[in-house]
């Protein structure tokens, strides 16, 4: 089969990685698995992992770029780092905790050839890690958007068109913590370009082992639960707003939840005696997890919502007074490695 790009680099493989030296040789294995039928690359963006992520990628021919500043890590830096490095006119984002399942890449770049309306294309993922309750929940809600067909967004990666990639301006926003994924989609949508979901499994996912309570506090420290506020935030006056608005159902969840915060703090000025506001303020505080409950028929499965939104919220407010910096700024970064025989780039980026 005639592969778009044959010839030349046609796929860039980008694995983004932080501490992943437990499945960074499997991810990278995997990656270059795939990309070997359709002339393809690997290009691992490191966030200045402390561990040996890097000794080992080291091992194989891939490019390995990294962070100049650790202090720049967040979900939207990983890709954008590895993107200003690419080569391929098409662009897959991998998490190093990933395996690529072989024979994806050709469905997927027979699909774009097919559907010049298609600015990315992903697959089924394939969650390896079913006893965490966070990926119990996950799917269990049985998002729209993970099903085949026409998509709003492609969580847990896809490959891309670098045409529509640079028509929208950048691959991912460098001040994000999270929702990266669908910031892309939104901004490609607001273009014209459509995103699909094909009914291939396109990689395996090992998650994290954290309980969930942890991995909620882990969120927190890293800043994860500040993504959706700093997607507000750059969104606000762009044309693709209302698609952020209309697409994000935890917004209006996360959003009740704040109002939920200001009814409890209110009810110490309503004019009641101090016995009927200490009842009331109970019953208000207990309603959700009560609903919750039924709802979900476990209260251990209620509390970790509620706690879950909670922290998601407090994110949200943290997020939006986040400053900013430019999104088509170049990120600093130093080239570890660069694999044998590797080409020319189609055109030289500047690095800071």
């Amino acid at each position: 089969m005639s592969m778009p790009g044959e010839g030349r680099c046609s796929v860039t493989v980008v694995i983004k990685a932080l501490n992943e030296e437990k499945n960074i040789g499997a991810a990278i294995e995997s990656a270059l698995a795939a990309v070997e039928p359709v002339n393809g690359e690997v290009v691992l963006a490191d966030s200045c992992s402390t561990d040996r992520t890097v000794e080992l990628a080291s091992r194989y021919p891939v490019r390995i770029v990294q962070l100049a500043n650790a202090d720049e890590r967040c979900c939207g830096a990983g890709p954008q780092l590895g993107f200003q490095h690419a080569r391929g006119e098409y662009i897959y984002i991998l998490d190093g905790d990933m395996r690529m399942a072989l024979g994806f890449l050709e469905h997927a770049l027979s699909f774009l050839a097919q559907h010049p309306e298609a600015g990315g294309v992903g697959g089924r993922l394939v969650e390896l890690n079913t006893q965490a309750l966070e990926y119990r929940e996950r799917a269990a809600r049985n998002h729209a958007h993970m099903q085949p067909g026409e998509v709003d967004r492609l969580d847990g990666g896809g490959l891309y068109r670098r045409m529509a990639i640079e028509e929208a301006g950048f691959l991912s926003d460098r001040n994000l913590h999270s929702y990266e994924e669908f910031d892309l989609g939104v901004r490609l949508r607001s273009l014209g370009w459509k995103l699909w979901r094909l009914p291939v499994t396109a990689v395996m996912h090992y998650g994290h082992d954290a309980p969930a309570y942890a991995l909620l506090k882990r969120r927190w420290q890293t800043k994860y639960v500040c993504g959706l506020g700093e997607l507000l935030r750059g969104a606000i006056g762009r044309p693709h707003f209302k698609l952020v608005v209309r697409g994000l159902r935890e917004l209006w969840i996360y959003g009740g939840v704040l109002a939920w915060w200001l009814l409890l703090l209110s009810v110490m000025f309503w004019p009641l005696a101090a016995g009927a506001r200490v009842a009331t303020f109970a019953a208000l505080a207990g309603a959700p997890l009560a609903l919750m409950a039924l709802r979900k028929r476990s209260i251990g499965r209620a509390m970790h919502s509620i706690a879950s939104w909670c922290f998601n919220a407090a994110g949200l407010v943290h997020g939006l007074l986040r400053r900013r910096v430019p999104p088509t700024s170049t990120i600093a970064s130093v080239v570890l490695k660069e694999p044998p025989h590797s080409i020319e780039p189609r055109r030289r980026q500047r690095i800071a």
